[in-house]
């Protein structure tokens, strides 16, 4: 077993590591006699179909025998009423500064009490689709909340014979209790008004109070498990994974790490027209060993938007569970999903593993690139990094822009360029990690680094069309790179009607800027948080570098 939930007696005290307060606050809900365990997908599968509000469709689920479920399942829609995304402003870390454990363990005790008169479901999971990394997950959620709970088991693995064989045999993790997670979406503090989503990373649980949506049920069991193996030589991946498999046994394996709408999917499950033979791992969670440069998928399934998939499209047909969509009936009197954001934004899908017709839980081939996706209109369509430490440093300063996917606090922009390092919203661990991780890639396994701009360019957009055919010229070895301009550590591949006019002073001053803003940002992780995120100083050198040679440009 990969992480432990049982215990000798002798190991159960102050003296194990695995056991502290909020863990053991978090845990103890688990066995009240007002708890009920739901083992199987499908008594999930209908308590769903029951539960109040649920609209279930006249839809039925693809294949449903594949994926453990009964031959007349339907694809079920749960709207969340107000609330349609994601709230950062809402988590609270162990570890950061500001944050009092007693406080929140006091909150968190209180909010189980309250929870006490409600019947809870018990549900246990598996993240790490393979055995070389795979851990237990478990989540106790209100009755009403079936809908969570189901979408909860497709997204991650529900515990079946094959599964159970599989983790049995998986790489123990030492000093690793499972996740539990406790989670009541009708709960409400008045110190907490967006909710509360709390972590306690070092010992694999968090609560997550007050918080209707699913993708915070879905983020946050990602968020422990990234943080879990970021403690045991992995990469964390937001992002996603494919392997083209070319002619003369070549593989060529290509990493993909941006927000949700930078065109992370898009890349991820493209199919190029069919011109090749492709493998996706996963497209959004992933783990990426430093060891020897292999990949594990956390979940089988993909929690996708709904916005540019209309009601006949051929890929609704792998539609498991819906969020936030509206519904109507068709001429012969069935009841079918609305999408494409009709009804608000940021409707969503769970989609099952059949969406990919290629797809595994492991890619033993180490990765042969990572790209960096932007919306930085500063930025052409597409360059390549030379360099460890600029090639890490860029994912620590990615920059893109919202999306619909969050829910901002009062008084946010949601149009303003934000830095997201790595993509990777959900880390609780030391931003230092990440950059050290992805800079070894590079530097110890030649691992090679580019920046795509998948938004516009000086007010001209990057279509998919051409980020595709980057992809291929990189992929068919036939990208024609070459220095760009002053700068020592940056190529360019130059594509028509996007080539950069470094004799442009306009131009210039902004790109200057980007890159000095970025400069701006690792400078104040010194201070930010207490220094929680301090990079090492060849990090700031390798950004200083990049703006010192745009400043050069600007006078010749």
């Amino acid at each position: 077993m990969a992480t432990k939930a049982r215990f000798i007696r002798t190991d159960i005290g102050a003296g194990n590591p695995i056991f502290n307060q909020i863990r053991t606050t978090i845990e103890t809900a688990f066995y009240g006699n007002n708890v009920i365990p739901v083992t199987s997908l499908k008594e999930a599968y209908k308590l769903a179909k029951d539960a109040p509000g649920t609209v279930v469709t006249d839809v039925p689920v693809y294949k449903p025998d594949l994926l453990g479920l009964d031959e007349d399942t339907k694809i079920l829609l749960f709207n969340d009423g107000a609330v349609s995304g994601r709230a950062a402003a809402a988590r609270k870390i162990m570890g950061e500064p500001g944050v009092n454990p007693g406080e929140y363990a006091l909150k968190i005790c209180e909010a189980i009490y309250q929870a006490r008169t409600k019947k809870l479901y018990h549900a246990q999971s598996i993240v790490g689709l393979d055995k070389d990394f795979s851990v237990k997950a478990h989540l106790c959620i209100p009755q009403t909340q079936e809908n969570i709970m189901y979408s909860w088991l497709l997204n991650f693995q529900a515990i079946n014979e094959e599964v159970s064989i599989m983790y049995a045999n998986s790489t123990e993790l030492a000093n690793e209790g499972d996740i539990y997670i406790f989670s009541d979406p009708s709960w409400s503090h008045p110190e907490h008004p967006m909710g509360l989503t709390f972590f306690d990373p070092d010992h694999n649980c968090a609560a997550i109070l007050g918080m209707r949506y699913f993708g915070e049920h879905k983020k946050g069991t990602l968020t422990l498990a990234w943080a879990l193996a970021n403690r045991h030589g992995y990469a964390s991946c937001h992002g996603g994974q494919k392997r083209y498999n070319l002619e003369g046994g070549r593989s060529f394996v290509a990493g993909v790490f941006g927000l949700s709408g930078s065109g992370k999917s898009t890349i991820t499950h493209a199919r190029h027209n069919d011109k090749y033979d492709i493998t996706v791992l996963h497209d959004d969670a992933f783990v990426i060993s430093t060891e020897n440069g292999s990949s594990v998928a956390l979940e089988p399934a993909y929690f996708d938007k709904t916005q540019d998939y209309p009601l006949t499209c051929d890929d609704n047909k792998y539609l498991v569970t819906m969020q936030n969509c509206g519904a109507t009936v068709d001429a012969e009197g069935k009841i079918v999903p609305v999408t494409e954001d009709i009804r608000n934004g940021n409707g969503r899908a769970v989609k099952s593993i059949l969406w990919s017709p290629n797809r595994v839980n492991k890619f033993d081939e180490p990765v042969n690139a990572i790209f960096w996706l932007m919306k930085d209109p500063t930025l052409p369509p597409v360059l390549k990094l030379s360099g460890s430490e600029l090639a890490s440093v860029m994912g620590a300063t990615l920059a893109t822009k919202r999306t619909s996917a969050e829910r901002l606090a009062p008084g946010v922009d949601p149009n303003a360029l934000v830095v997201e390092p790595y993509a990777n919203p959900f880390r609780t661990y030391p931003l230092a990690d990440d950059y050290n991780k992805f800079k070894a890639l590079v530097a110890k396994r030649n691992v090679d680094c580019y920046i795509l701009n998948t938004g516009d360019f000086m007010g001209k957009k990057v279509t998919p069309t051409i980020t595709l055919g980057i992809l291929e010229a990189i992929v068919e070895d036939k990208a024609s790179f070459k220095p760009w301009g002053p700068f020592s550590d940056i190529e360019i591949m130059e594509i028509e009607g996007f080539v950069p006019d470094l004799s442009d002073i306009n131009y210039v001053d902004q790109l200057q800027k980007r890159m000095q803003d970025r400069a701006l940002y690792i400078k104040s992780r010194d201070t930010e948080k207490g220094g929680f995120d301090k990079l090492p100083t060849d990090a700031l050198f390798a950004l200083e570098k990049v703006v010192s040679e745009a400043h050069e440009a600007s006078f010749n």
